[in-house]
């Protein structure tokens, strides 16, 4: 029997999105996970950007248990999160020109790194700008976002083009403009977003391909372990040494 309660209206929703992205997307999560695979056994680092509500799921890949040490956080002042305040401030500057190029110049970033963006619209000149930019210092970019923007939004880039025009491997996370699932009569907007959900879950099934990839060419993935388990700390030491050079979020 089917839960029409709000609160099982909205798991439903995100289930459905879940199944959808895990069928759909199958092909790009393994091609994200074969290059990220591809820059660690080649001596490259990671890093993963997200501007407000989408760096939820690039800090979920950063410094995370069972997740890959070399993953680093690309951290853009007043955009991070919504601890800035005023929390509009970090919107306002996903839409200025010429930021993504100061912190790009600014960054440990390199040629034969790879740049994880998350941007659910596309659309702002911060993650546009940073895809060209990062691409032009021979950086490969994979992009996380919802296609659909692109046919029913208005790019605030000043080339009138998108995230995913940029991007070495596209990850389309089907979520619908807007980004809320329920409505009711009773309520005058929308709500509920299930973005982070599916962003976060489309990010972890490409760390899971990469660690797998890694392993399957005889490479030991350099993954953490949780620091609540015996022997956590110790494990995680070892891996901290071994890629000190390649780590930023330790150092």
């Amino acid at each position: 029997m089917s839960d029409r309660t709000p609160s099982g209206q909205f798991f439903d929703a995100a289930i459905t999105l879940l199944q959808r992205v895990r069928d759909e997307e199958a092909e790009p999560v393994r091609a994200a996970g074969t290059l990220l695979a591809d820059t660690v056994a080649d001596g490259g680092r990671l890093f993963a950007f997200g501007a407000g509500h989408s760096s939820l799921a690039a800090q979920d890949v950063v410094y995370r248990a069972g997740g890959l040490a070399l993953m680093n956080l690309l951290a853009v002042p007043g955009v991070v999160g919504v601890d800035v305040m005023p929390a509009t401030l970090g919107s306002a500057l996903e839409r200025v020109d010429g930021l993504a190029s100061v912190v790009l110049e600014t960054s440990p970033l390199r040629s034969g790194d790879a740049l994880v963006i998350i941007s659910l619209s596309g659309r702002n000149a911060l993650p546009v700008e940073m895809a060209m930019k990062a691409r032009s210092l021979g950086v490969r970019v994979i992009g996380v976002t919802s296609v659909a923007y692109a046919s029913e939004t208005t790019s605030r880039h000043v080339s009138g083009t998108y995230l995913k025009d940029h991007c070495d491997v596209v990850l389309d996370s089907k979520i619908a403009i807007g980004d809320a699932e329920l409505t009711l009569d009773t309520i005058p907007a929308p709500f509920a977003p299930a973005s982070t959900v599916v962003t976060a879950a489309l990010l972890q099934a490409v760390m899971a391909t990469a660690a797998a990839t890694l392993a399957e060419r005889g490479i030991e993935p350099p993954l953490l372990r949780s620091g609540n388990v015996d022997g956590g700390h110790e494990w995680n030491g070892r891996v901290f040494e071994e890629y000190r050079d390649r780590i930023f979020y330790q150092y």
